[in-house]
């Protein structure tokens, strides 16, 4: 089984990066003894991305552990505001705090038109420095209300157009199927199999 290290601790990303990619055994940065702070002052997904990759990759290097890397950056895009939020998703209305996050986003959408959607840049990185890139997109709307689990990010106010439902509502699996995640994950499975 080939071992790929995620370049994250995030246990939600590292669940569905496994449950996907069952063919694989994925590691977490924890896993390989990194713990510390990326700094990810990139302007786009992919130069986020690219940070995270290249950042874990070296340290791995140093460790003569010669595992590639995948790394990903998402954002909640929103054209009728500028596109916000980008990639300041997560930390929109402060450090990494999705209820004020939510509430931020509501307040600023207020009246104008609630259409969004997630994108998702992942990189995989090899020890050489050679790296294949993909995106998934999934699109939806804001909603005013709060609907289904609110522990994670703006799951609980984004409805899916395929899903008929927010991602709050959604179950694990319905999620990965239709997830801009879900899907960069898949191209990526499909590279990964050439």
């Amino acid at each position: 089984m080939k071992t790929i290290v995620l370049a994250s601790n995030n246990v939600h990303k590292i669940e569905e990066f496994q449950r996907i990619m069952k063919d694989y055994k994925i590691l977490s940065m924890r896993d390989v003894g990194f713990f510390d702070d990326i700094v990810e002052d990139g302007e786009t997904l992919l130069e986020n991305a690219l940070i995270k990759a290249k950042t874990v990759s070296l340290f791995l290097k140093d460790k003569n552990m010669n595992y590639p890397v995948v790394s990903d950056d998402t954002g909640l895009f929103v054209p009728s505001i500028g596109g916000e939020l980008g990639i300041y998703s997560a930390r929109y209305a402060g450090d990494h705090d999705s209820r004020k996050n939510r509430d931020k986003l509501r307040s600023k959408i207020n009246g104008k038109d609630p259409s969004a959607y997630f994108l998702c840049q992942i990189v995989y990185y090899l020890v050489d420095g050679d790296y294949f890139e993909c995106s998934g997109r999934v699109d939806g709307k804001i909603l005013d209300q709060e609907i289904g689990k609110k522990d994670f990010g703006y799951d609980c106010i984004f409805y899916s157009n395929e899903l008929k439902k927010t991602f709050g509502e959604a179950s694990k699996d319905e999620k990965n199927q239709v997830s801009h995640r879900g899907r960069a994950i898949v191209k990526l499975l499909n590279y990964l199999k050439q």
